[in-house]
């Protein structure tokens, strides 16, 4: 028997599938308020602003949970150009405590909005060259467009109402401090 002859004869033959388990009332399955105490997490909330390298890997680690099924990410990197200048690397700043009491509230927010589990909103100060992240945005969710929708209201609050200040560096030995321009305080030109 050839090899073809061989392969086809396999899927002549009837798989046995094993049959589903009878269904039952969904109630006997939902656990009592104690079991899910016992395996319950507390929401977290993990904000951090660093002058070390971010890393998708750890933050995403932190909102990893049992419960969700969706892990949601927003990475802001150092791009290399802007307004036809080359851009070698940005410097971030930040008024430290408003800038975590902002962020807190954010989180307050999204809370208030979508049925998230954890929040982490990793912020890079100092130089970050290019195609580095300044910015790592993770949100956990039993579903994913509670997570997606989540990070996308973070980043844009977090442009608009944190005091971060971000200085572009060209390779022309030139630097320009840039506002964001979704924030509340910055003035119309």
């Amino acid at each position: 028997m050839s090899s073809l002859e061989i392969s086809s004869s396999c899927f002549n033959q009837e798989m046995k599938l094993p049959l589903s388990p009878p269904l039952v009332e969904a109630s006997a399955f939902e656990p009592s308020r104690r079991e899910m105490d016992e395996v319950g997490e507390k929401p977290k909330e993990i904000i951090k602003f660093t002058a070390k390298k971010l890393s998708v890997d750890e933050v995403s680690q932190f909102v990893i949970s049992p419960l969700c099924g969706a892990v949601s990410l927003f990475v802001g990197t150092t791009r290399n150009n802007f307004e036809g200048k080359k851009v070698i690397s940005l410097e971030y700043e930040a008024y430290l405590p408003m800038a975590e009491n902002e962020v807190r509230k954010i989180c307050g927010e999204i809370r208030q909005k979508w049925p998230v589990k954890h929040i982490a909103v990793f912020h890079r100060l100092g130089l970050v060259p290019v195609s580095e992240a300044s910015i790592i945005i993770a949100v956990s969710s039993a579903h994913r467009a509670a997570s997606l929708e989540a990070v996308n209201y973070a980043i844009d609050n977090l442009k608009a109402k944190v005091p971060i200040w971000k200085k572009e560096m060209y390779e022309e030995s030139s630097s320009s401090w840039k506002r964001n321009k979704e924030c509340f305080w910055a003035t119309n030109d």
